[in-house]
């Protein structure tokens, strides 16, 4: 079975919500089925070693925190980088992008961080443009279950 159009599909939840494991599922799933699969994750796509670099900077332990428009800046440069060199690659082969967190969790964690809505939107519009997902799915479990 072939896929007659790319599908850019993201996976949005809190820590601990199973979009790692679901995307590995879906994409499990969907190689059966003889499909094009890249799963994919940001901040640093294992695709992409600047992503990797961006994401070890973003989690290493500081003496100080990142201000926030700081750290939203380094989450677009990765984003920016993923699209360009690993989801826009994989999506003009027709293949579909399974991806582990995207600009809504930047959304909702910068936007947390004191970020305004203004720039969030500016700085969206620069990496992404028009671009955005086919599809996203919103895991929301119980926090038993998380």
């Amino acid at each position: 079975m072939s896929v007659s159009r790319s599908l850019f599909v993201t996976f949005e939840c809190g820590e601990g919500g199973g979009k790692t494991t679901h995307v590995a599922l879906l994409a499990k799933h969907l190689r059966a089925l003889g499909m094009d699969v890249l799963d994919t994750k940001e901040p640093g796509s294992p695709h992409s070693g600047i992503c990797q670099e961006i994401r070890g900077t973003l989690l290493r332990e500081r003496p100080e925190q990142f201000d926030s428009l700081a750290e939203m800046l380094l989450f677009y440069a990765d984003r920016r980088q993923h699209l360009m060199k690993v989801t826009t690659p994989a999506l003009n082969r027709g293949a579909v992008v399974l991806c582990d967190r995207f600009n809504d969790s930047t959304l909702a964690y910068q936007g947390a961080r004191g970020v305004s809505r203004e720039v969030m939107a500016t700085l969206r519009n620069l990496t992404l443009g028009e671009f955005q997902p086919d599809l996203t799915l919103f895991l929301d479990p119980g926090e038993e279950e998380a």
